[in-house]
């Protein structure tokens, strides 16, 4: 116990900082959730609803601080070990509840090299450090790979755990009431050093999210200013710091909801989160705290302590545990059509439902001996380091499955790269530096050029077979989610503009007239976020600087996605079949049906019309037959991931793409 001196000052003791049942908070996590939801969910005009998740950061703030608060107020004293065995009783059952079904459910439905990636997580969310281990492994909350990690939707749980070790210490300190401060309560300071807080740490996370957006998005400094927001809303509320006329008060509160409701329909995965972006919900839901008003009848209160509201509200911790494994590992079952997601998401609330009366509730009214502070903090060590060994177990066996002769084939895929990599050719978003890489003949009097991304250098191994016949030198330039574009973009996997792309590209198109290029082979993704005439414009601008200084130019349309890991798809088929689960098992194919590439491919046919050395070639055929992706064909391995196509499976259609460059060529020779 932190014993605090008793001669609070006068002003303090006479003022409660308890909240008693507030049921517009309940509505607040009823609204938190449902956008958090709705946006994993797919369902259309919900994407930014993950902002959702910054309503519960200043909610935790508001409410952690008004306890701690309260109990100095009050008692003269803080009880650190009753304070922390609270927090445990509170969310530490549920959360050990959903890691071992969703741990269990995994090693039955997922492919062993799948399994291994889920482990380490669990291991690290079990300790609350999720959150550090997805920001050192810069996993785009954003990107594809989010749609893989069953757990990823604990690093705001871990976010929240690390502010509650070190919310009471430094409430403490600001409020001088360390006894090597005096033992005091000086709210005045408190308010002052959680503004300076709150201040420091928004600039700290705006920062971040343009230098190191994985920093800015997982960890708990960059968050800190929600809390702290949280707290001072608190403070002006219980201390009436201002009055405001009634008519503001009403329009501010349901301002509040406009600005939490129109971030979660505006932003998207190409925003800079969290950043200047993140203030809309934050300080829409300071607003909701400090003006919903339980007295008037048309404040936003009204609508937050509904029935419904409050009901959703009370399971939403739980709800959000439950919700994020639910849906990827019943999408492995029943698919991820909107229909499937709504349906998945209503048996995670069920779940929810049953874990909050079965489990949270029972639990968190425990008055008995083994309610014990110490007792309920020994008991959570002991399960947290018994998750830990047990995910580290699994992970250990999952990783002999992925090794055993039936499923070695299809880990090792996974690196059926082009050669070229190898090389060190690429340097991604590390730097703009132009790396030359040669191959071929040294000495040849032909000269081959080619320019592109991972998708458009996929067909490298083709490529150098039908020109090292030729006996040509063949030179690469190559950048990862480097378009042949001369457009710029937000590179959402690294949270900002992907300003090395564009160094990269003007120096790679300098530099090309001096490389004197008999043929020029350039080749990027579709995925990208251009409209029909920015990929028009920003090729021909390409175009422009390429075609006077070679005589052909070839580009390659982009190959349709699979959508899906084709390896860890084969692997969790195989796997399925092993185990005799009697579940349906996984087609590993979809059908093409993507607008983006469809914009793409046209606009690169339009981009290319008015050049008469410009040649357009389209392989998608004979990867994608009749409009249908699989992972695996004859016997082959298709696609090494999602949408790579691997280099084996590209060796084979050497003759296949000779032929369509040649037949290009004479299309355009004069009669």
């Amino acid at each position: 116990m932190t014993e605090i001196s008793a001669a609070l000052r006068p002003d303090a003791a006479a003022r409660p900082f308890r909240l008693g049942y507030r049921p517009e908070i309940e509505g607040l996590r009823a609204i938190a959730i449902l956008l958090v939801v709705l946006a994993h969910a797919k369902v259309p005009g919900f994407d930014g609803g993950f902002v959702g998740v910054d309503v519960f950061f200043v909610l935790s703030g508001y409410l952690i601080t008004s306890l701690l608060l309260d109990e100095l107020n009050t008692s003269g004293d803080l009880n650190i070990a009753s304070f922390y065995a609270r927090r445990l009783k509170r969310l530490l059952p549920a959360l050990l509840l959903v890691l071992l079904c969703g741990s269990a459910l995994a090693a039955l439905l997922l492919a062993p090299f799948e399994q291994v990636e889920q482990s380490l997580p669990v291991a690290a969310a079990a300790v609350w450090l999720s959150n550090q281990l997805f920001s050192q492994a810069k996993l785009d909350y954003f990107g594809s790979d989010a749609d893989s990690s069953l757990f990823l939707h604990t690093w705001s749980l871990g976010v929240e755990e690390q502010f509650y070790l070190a919310w009471p210490a430094l409430v403490m300190f600001l409020l001088g009431a360390w006894h090597w401060q005096g033992g005091g309560f000086n709210l005045r300071r408190l308010r002052g050093g959680l503004l300076a807080t709150a201040t420091v740490t928004w600039v700290l996370s705006v920062f971040l999210t343009y230098t190191q957006p994985a920093s800015a998005f997982y960890l708990a400094p960059s968050r800190a200013w929600q809390f702290a927001l949280g707290a001072l809303v608190l403070l002006y509320t219980q201390q009436s710091a201002f009055a405001i006329p009634r008519a503001l008060r009403l329009m501010a509160g349901w301002a509040g909801l406009l600005l939490v409701l129109g971030a979660a329909f505006t932003l998207d995965a190409e925003t800079a989160y969290p950043g200047f972006a993140a203030l809309a919900p934050t300080v829409g839901t300071a607003l909701i705290l400090l003006f919903a008003r339980p007295t008037d009848p048309r404040s936003v209160h009204q609508l937050l302590s509904t029935r419904p509201m409050e009901a959703i509200g009370r399971v939403s911790y739980a709800w959000y545990l439950w919700h994020w494994p639910i849906l990827l590992l019943g999408a492995t079952v029943v698919g991820s059509s909107l229909g499937a997601n709504l349906g998945l998401a209503l048996l995670a609330l069920v779940l929810a439902a049953l874990t909050y009366w079965l489990i949270e509730t029972p639990i968190r009214r425990l008055h008995s001996r083994l309610a014990r502070p110490a007792i309920v903090i020994t008991v959570s060590v002991v399960l947290m380091a018994a998750a830990v060994c047990a995910a580290l177990s699994w992970n250990t066996a999952a990783r002999g499955w992925a090794e055993s002769p039936s499923h070695e084939r299809y880990s090792a895929v996974r690196m059926d790269v082009p050669k070229l990599y190898a090389y060190r050719c690429d340097d991604w978003f590390h730097s703009a530096n132009v790396n030359i890489c040669q191959f071929g003949n040294e000495k040849a009097e032909k000269r081959l050029l080619i320019i592109g991304d991972s998708i458009g250098l996929q067909w490298f191994p083709a490529i150098t077979r039908i020109y090292e016949r030729k006996g040509w030198q063949i030179l690469v330039l190559t950048k990862s989610s480097c378009p042949m574009v001369d457009q710029a973009y937000f590179y959402s996997r690294i949270g900002r503009e992907y300003v090395e792309y564009t160094q990269w590209r003007n120096q790679v198109l300098q530099l090309v007239p001096d490389l004197h290029a008999d043929t020029v082979i350039l080749g990027s993704s579709y995925n990208y976020p251009f409209s029909h005439d920015e990929w028009v414009a920003g090729t021909r601008r390409i175009l422009d600087r390429i075609g006077p200084a070679t005589a052909q130019v070839f580009l390659l349309q982009s190959t349709p996605p699979l959508g899906i890991n084709g390896p860890d798809c084969l692997s969790r088929r195989h796997w399925r079949a092993e185990r005799g689960l009697g579940l349906p098992l996984p087609a590993c194919a979809t059908e093409v049906r993507n607008a983006r590439l469809d914009t793409a491919r046209e606009s690169l046919v339009a981009a290319a019309a008015p050049y008469a050395n410009a040649h357009v070639i389209d392989m998608s055929e004979y990867i994608c037959p009749e409009g249908r992706c699989a992972a695996d064909r004859d016997g082959m391995i298709v696609f090494r991931d999602r949408v790579h196509v691997t280099a084996t499976y590209i060796t084979q259609l050497t003759d296949e793409l000779e032929r369509a460059l040649n037949a290009a060529e004479q299309e355009s020779s004069p009669r």
